[in-house]
Parts: C-alpha cells; structure tokens; sequence
C-alpha cells in the first residue's frame, strides 16, 4: 500500500502560479506512474498529468500542456506539478494517484491522496 499526501493548493488570481506537492510513502517501489488529476463541482475526474517512476517520461492533457510541469524527487519520493498561467477552469481538487501501469486512465490507479483545493479567481 502507498500513502499519498498532497500540498500547496490554495487561492490565486489569473494568470498565477502553485506549485502542488505529493509526498509518497509507504510500498513506493510498487508503482510504475505517478499521476495528478483533478475534479471540479459536478465534473468527471480528470487527467492532468504523469510521470514514470523510471524514466521521467511525461504525459499531459491537452488543456494544460505548455502551463503544468510535472516533476518527481526519487530521493524524497515526492511528485509536483507546477502550474503556471492559471485560469478559472483550473478551478478543482487535485489529487495524485500511483499507478502499477503507464497509465493515464483513473481506473488504473490504485492509490490516492486526499486531495488539495485549488480555487482561480478570475
């Protein structure tokens, strides 16, 4: 079992910047991909973004390429995602997920966090 705990979300104006964090722990050497998606009120979870625990290959959605990074700190088992030239659509809870698979589908992964709040306001 992994143990996920997120940080950093909060309250940013337009055109913001966080940077969330997701400390692992636990079995972290069971995951091949570390993952964050995020939900808004009376949406679908959602993709964002994800890394391999082994190459760093990195995947997004369409609708935060070239804004989000995805990075991971082996040494600290700990993933972040940077996210830059935020908008009220970005407006949700964002989680990190591990997964045993290269997957970006929610079902395939296995551990979740709680979750974090990040709220732009336009």
């Amino acid at each position: 079992q992994v143990q996920l705990v997120e940080s950093g979300g909060g309250l940013v104006q337009t055109g913001g910047s966080l940077r969330l964090s997701c400390a692992a722990s636990g079995r972290t050497f069971s995951f091949t991909t570390m993952g964050w998606f995020r939900q808004a009120p009376g949406k679908e979870r959602e993709f964002v973004a994800a890394v391999r625990a082994s190459n760093s290959f990195t995947d997004y959605a369409d609708s935060v390429k070239g804004r989000f990074t995805v990075s991971r700190d082996n040494a600290k088992n700990t993933v972040y995602l940077q996210m830059n030239s935020l908008n009220p659509e970005d407006t949700a809870v964002y989680y990190c997920a591990t997964s045993p698979y290269a997957s970006k589908l929610a079902a395939d992964f296995r551990s979740w966090g709680q979750g974090t709040q990040v709220t732009v306001s336009s």
